[in-house]
C-alpha cells in the first residue's frame, strides 16, 4: 500500500517562502510522476506542479510559474515544492499525488494521494 506524507505547511507572510515535502513509501513505489495540487473550500482541486521520476521533466500551473519549483530526490522517494514570493491567493491545502494514469495535470488521473498540508499566507 503506497503512502504519501506531506509536511512543511504553515503560516507565512506574503512575499515569504515555504518548502513542502512529500515522502512516499510502501508497495513497489518508484519510477512514476509525482505532483502537487491545492484546494480551497468550495473550489476544485487545482494543479500546481508535477515532475517526472528522473527529475528532467516538470510542468507548472500558470498561477505559480516563476515562483514555485518542484524537485525530486528519488533516492529518498521524496518530492519537494519550493514556494517563493507567496501571495495571499496561494493559501490552500496542498496535496501530494503520485502515479497518474493519464494527464499529469488532471487530479482525477492520480492513483495515490497524501492527506494534505495547510499553507496560509497572510497579507
Amino acid at each position: 500500500q503506497v503512502q504519501l506524507v506531506e509536511s512543511g505547511g504553515g503560516l507565512v507572510q506574503a512575499g515569504g517562502s515555504l518548502r513542502l515535502s512529500c515522502a512516499a513509501s510502501g508497495g513497489t513505489f518508484g519510477n512514476v510522476p509525482m505532483g502537487w495540487f491545492r484546494q480551497t473550500p468550495g473550489k476544485e482541486r487545482e494543479f500546481v506542479a508535477v515532475i517526472g521520476w528522473s527529475g528532467v521533466t516538470a510542468f507548472y500551473g500558470d498561477s505559480v510559474k516563476g515562483r514555485f519549483a518542484i524537485s525530486i530526490d528519488n533516492t529518498k522517494n521524496t518530492v519537494y515544492l519550493q514556494m517563493n514570493s507567496l501571495k495571499a491567493e496561494d493559501t490552500a491545502v496542498y496535496y501530494c499525488a503520485a502515479d497518474p494514469e493519464g494527464s499529469w495535470k488532471n487530479p482525477a488521473d492520480y492513483s495515490f494521494w497524501g492527506q494534505g498540508t495547510r499553507v496560509t499566507v497572510s497579507s
